[in-house]
């Protein structure tokens, strides 16, 4: 049987994986100081405050209205297609200031180097941490992309793992069906750039079944998940999987509301300051305001 490596073939593997690391990282530096300018105008129009810290091990970062006292809690998940922080912040802070929630934003472990489930491991462990000091009926978990589709996976987990519920859940722009390239998804151009949404998919999900309700929550039983959000928009290339995930909450039972928006972009709301921003965040504020328990 001939080698699976030809000779010199490992050097010029090792080669290509340092190329690769170096681009990843070169890719998230980029992102964070893309970011870096609406991280601070929107603390300083907010009056919110950010800090680092862990929380049961998991690196996480505390953003807090100044001077609120609000017990409840609000755990966020970045979006970024898994590989990138691609609004830990920007997703935060308006919410925060809104509401006068504290939130938790889970710095997950990121694919390629963590694939499925390290992050979903990782939401869980803050997850649990919350119950561990406060009733169910006073926390929220939501996200936005990526962070969407690691909140119908964290609410799969939680399920299968028989802890009690979140009071409320935000899906904003994601997908629950890791398995299926959606209509908008084959339509408009990818998120990703250069990459496919197959590509990024198959970096986060390697080895796993696409339809395991662990990585795909419409493929399981959705009946007793917590009221939910939805929120999407008419150029989304997500907006299809959005939709779908809504009809399969409704169809199993679950209070679950969708917001479109007309004419925007894929999750607008945590890169853009537009009128239509100001409501997409005022709706999520109001939602986890009316839900969470004080």
């Amino acid at each position: 049987m001939a080698p699976l490596l030809a000779a010199g073939s490992a050097p010029e593997m090792t080669a290509t994986l340092m190329r690769n690391a170096i681009t990843r990282k070169a890719v998230r530096a980029a992102g964070a100081n893309h970011l870096k300018p609406m991280n601070k105008s929107r603390a300083k129009r907010f009056d919110v405050e950010v800090s680092k810290a862990k929380v049961a091990g998991v690196p996480v970062k505390f953003v807090r209205r100044r001077g609120s006292d609000d017990q409840r809690l609000l755990i966020n998940f970045h979006g970024g297609g898994f590989m990138v922080d691609s609004g830990s912040e920007t997703e935060t802070i308006p919410i925060a200031g809104l509401t006068g929630i504290p939130i938790v934003t889970v710095m997950y472990r990121m694919a390629p180097e963590h694939p499925f489930p390290a992050a979903v491991d990782d939401a869980l462990a803050v997850y649990r941490d919350a119950l561990s000091q406060r009733s169910p009926a006073s926390i929220g978990i939501y996200g936005t992309s990526a962070g969407a589709v690691l909140t119908g996976q964290l609410l799969a987990r939680i399920k299968a793992e028989g802890l009690p519920m979140p009071a409320a859940a935000g899906f904003f722009s994601g997908t629950a069906d890791l398995a299926l390239v959606s209509d908008c998804e084959a339509f408009l151009p990818s998120i990703m750039g250069t990459r496919t949404g197959p590509e990024v998919v198959a970096d986060y999900s390697v080895g796993t079944d696409p339809t395991d309700p662990l990585l795909s929550p419409i493929y399981g039983d959705l009946t007793g998940l917590p009221p939910t959000l939805l929120m999407t928009s008419t150029r989304d290339q997500l907006l299809s999987q959005t939709v779908r995930f809504h009809l399969a909450l409704r169809k199993a039972g679950v209070d679950a509301d969708l917001i479109v928006h007309e004419g925007m972009l894929h999750a607008f709301w945590a890169y853009m300051e537009c009128p239509e921003t100001e409501d997409a965040l005022a709706a999520q504020a109001a939602f986890f305001d009316r839900h969470l328990a004080n």
